[in-house]
């Protein structure tokens, strides 16, 4: 496992592979652990490397505006897959597992097959393992592998959508804004108009309220 930090992600994890054999290099990142709404978005992304966009980074250290001219121009250039783990498998198995879930669905997604994956953290998703697939684990890899670099742009620009979307459906939570976060005003929201279908029922916030909401009824 890669722990080291580097200043800025590059190419030499995939360069390494590709030396080692696997031609067809993946990123695997994915967004939404932290919500106390939406779902868990995965992105798996092949990179051309004659075509890499210059700016790649971890999308946390982005502008929104620089994450939306890099998200069109991976998806001009690159191989893509996206997919999610919704609130109900979420609470259904808790958000470790179904964050996995869904970095094993995007690259399922993929048009080819890759050789070998490179995943952001500490931790190989147990279905990749039972599919065969060769993968790397690089702890911090938004910020040092350029494919797990676009893979959480992608990921973070995609839930952020679903989160807007939903926004308009359930306002006064500020999920335009927070996409679900437990920021005050969220969680200030869940108090005064209640959980809606898209929370996370196993996360202690909201957990709480429904509890308080029981005891009261009762």
């Amino acid at each position: 496992m890669n722990t080291q930090p580097k200043t800025a992600p590059d190419y030499s994890f995939e360069t390494l592979a590709q030396e080692n054999g696997h031609l067809i290099v993946a990123g695997v990142d994915e967004v939404g652990r932290g919500p106390l709404a939406g779902p868990v978005t995965a992105a798996a992304v092949v990179l051309d490397p004659a075509d890499i966009p210059e700016g790649l980074n971890d999308s946390k250290k982005l502008s929104a505006k620089r994450r939306e001219a890099l998200y069109a121009q991976i998806m001009a250039g690159a191989e893509v897959s996206i997919a999610h783990a919704s609130v109900e498998e979420i609470d259904d198995m808790n958000i470790l597992r179904a964050s996995h879930l869904a970095m094993e669905r995007a690259v399922a997604g993929l048009l080819r097959r890759p050789d070998h994956l490179l995943i952001d953290g500490n931790m190989i998703p147990r279905g990749l393992t039972a599919e065969g697939y060769s993968t790397e684990a690089i702890i911090k890899g938004d910020a040092r592998s350029v494919s797990i670099s676009a893979a959480s742009i992608m990921a973070k620009i995609r839930r952020d959508r679903i989160m807007w979307d939903l926004a308009q459906q359930f306002p006064g939570y500020g999920w335009d804004t927070n996409a679900g976060y437990p920021s005050k005003s969220h969680r200030l929201a869940l108090q005064k108009l209640g959980v809606t279908p898209h929370h996370r029922r196993s996360f202690k916030p909201v957990h709480n309220i429904l509890y308080q909401s029981k005891k009261l009824s009762d």
